[in-house]
């Protein structure tokens, strides 16, 4: 058994697909099957079941590959620390972020970023808060902007800023003419929210149950900017981020955006590492150099 075997028998695991895991791990299929079929072998066990369209891992496999992301977890992060040990603002840095934050804040402080450590190379992945959390867990990001609460004991959050909604609608809306608007006035409204499995969905159906307004059924958007134009073409009406309606962001014409009485609703955003992790001290760092140019963006509502 080695390490090269396990990680082929994760990229099995994730992919469901023998043709797609050895694209991933830059080996032939042929190659990758009969490496999965040593490692059962060795094992003794049947670690894949195998369908002509489906790949599906038995009970067994299901516990190896458990600890097999585990092993290979632990390896990245022990190279990983030789590397930082070194030198820690050098090299690269894996750091996600959800999709309702990424491109309304990284323009603004990734160029200071780069001025403050100009070694550190910041690899930055897209993705929804479930699968940036997942990656965090398995090794395969150093760090993740996240909304609050993140429920992981072997995670560590550092609170960043707080990101204030604000109420979007069409511009003949009663309430689109307003200075701003209070949690009681969205008590008669249906909102427009995300699909599942984004944060900012979860974010908006908590100011549903508090306010007491509904989600608009027949609905969900998979981008906010789809949200944005829906409720521009007078659709419905929603909750949009701070950050998402500050310029540069063009908002369309025929769109009004009212902030919220105090206190407005909001969601908190932190960066989040393993507590384990090798970069623990450099994380602390990049946090106190995010948190001042993020609050700096927020505009005044």
């Amino acid at each position: 058994m080695n390490l090269r075997d396990l990680k082929y028998l994760v990229a099995l695991a994730d992919l469901r697909h023998f043709g797609k895991a050895a694209d991933a791990c830059f080996v032939s299929q042929p190659t990758l099957s009969t490496q999965i079929r040593k490692l059962e072998d060795e094992l003794g066990v049947a670690l894949v079941e195998r369908a002509p369209r489906k790949v599906m891992l038995t009970a067994a496999g299901q516990d190896v590959v458990l600890r097999a992301r585990r092993i290979v977890a632990e390896v990245e992060q022990m190279k990983e620390s030789a590397r930082r040990s070194r030198d820690p603002e050098s090299g690269s840095m894996r750091l996600g972020v959800f999709p309702t934050l990424g491109p309304y804040l990284l323009p603004h402080i990734v160029p200071q970023l780069r001025e403050r450590f100009p070694q550190l190379e910041l690899l930055l992945v897209e993705e929804k808060s479930d699968v940036l959390l997942q990656r965090l867990r398995d090794g395969k990001l150093d760090a993740a902007l996240l909304a609050l609460p993140v429920h992981d004991e072997q995670l560590h959050a550092e609170l960043l800023f707080e990101e204030p909604f604000v109420f979007a609608a069409p511009q003949r809306h009663p309430l689109a003419a307003r200075a701003s608007v209070s949690m009681a006035q969205l008590s008669d409204e249906t909102l427009l929210l995300l699909e599942d499995g984004h944060c900012l969905r979860d974010q908006a159906l908590d100011v549903c149950r508090l306010s007491g307004a509904n989600e608009k059924s027949g609905f969900r958007a998979t981008s906010l900017e789809t949200l944005r134009q829906m409720v521009a073409a007078g659709v419905g009406v929603t909750l949009l981020p701070a950050l998402s309606v500050h310029a540069p962001v063009a908002q369309p014409p025929n769109i009004r955006v009212v902030p919220f009485r105090k206190p407005a609703p909001s969601r908190r955003i932190a960066l989040v590492w393993r507590k384990s992790s090798a970069l623990d001290g450099f994380l602390h760092t990049l946090a106190d150099a995010i948190g001042p140019l993020a609050r700096a963006q927020l505009p005044a509502l």
